[in-house]
């Protein structure tokens, strides 16, 4: 069954010749809980696991750095283009607030962010002194 939106039913029914504003119809929708179908998927990228272990935040929520290759934080989207879905994940050095690694692909599995955090490692090329806290952001 299609579900027209307010402005589809609005022109059948001039169509018709039924004289009725479209103020109207949208207001008689809204009454009888009709609406139209909405375009275009719903993405959802992040699907908790209720049972996983999740790993302290040591960052608190202050975003803030000192230097350099002291804390990275990553986070992935999505783009609709016109072959479709790409995801895109990042890896950003806080201080200097800038991407260090990315990454694009056409699925949403894990290895490809992994892939952005390990050209942050080889492009930046962190020591162990550094001490680099690598956060992924929470949605």
């Amino acid at each position: 069954m299609q579900c027209y939106g307010v402005v589809k039913v609005w022109k059948q029914l001039k169509r018709e010749s039924i004289d009725i504003a479209r103020c109207t119809v949208q207001r008689l929708m809204r009454q009888l809980g009709l609406q139209g179908v909405r375009r275009g998927h719903v993405i959802r990228t992040t699907i908790p696991n209720e049972n996983a272990i999740c790993p302290l935040d040591r960052v608190q929520r202050q975003f803030h750095a000192d230097r350099p290759n002291q804390l990275w934080v990553s986070d992935f989207t999505y783009v609709s283009t016109w072959q479709g879905w790409l995801y895109v994940a990042f890896v950003v050095d806080v201080f200097a607030r800038r991407i260090v690694g990315w990454r694009v692909s056409n699925s949403m599995r894990t290895d490809f962010v992994l892939d952005a955090l390990e050209q942050a490692l080889h492009a930046r090329q962190p020591s162990r002194m550094d001490g680099l806290i690598h956060r992924v952001l929470p949605r």
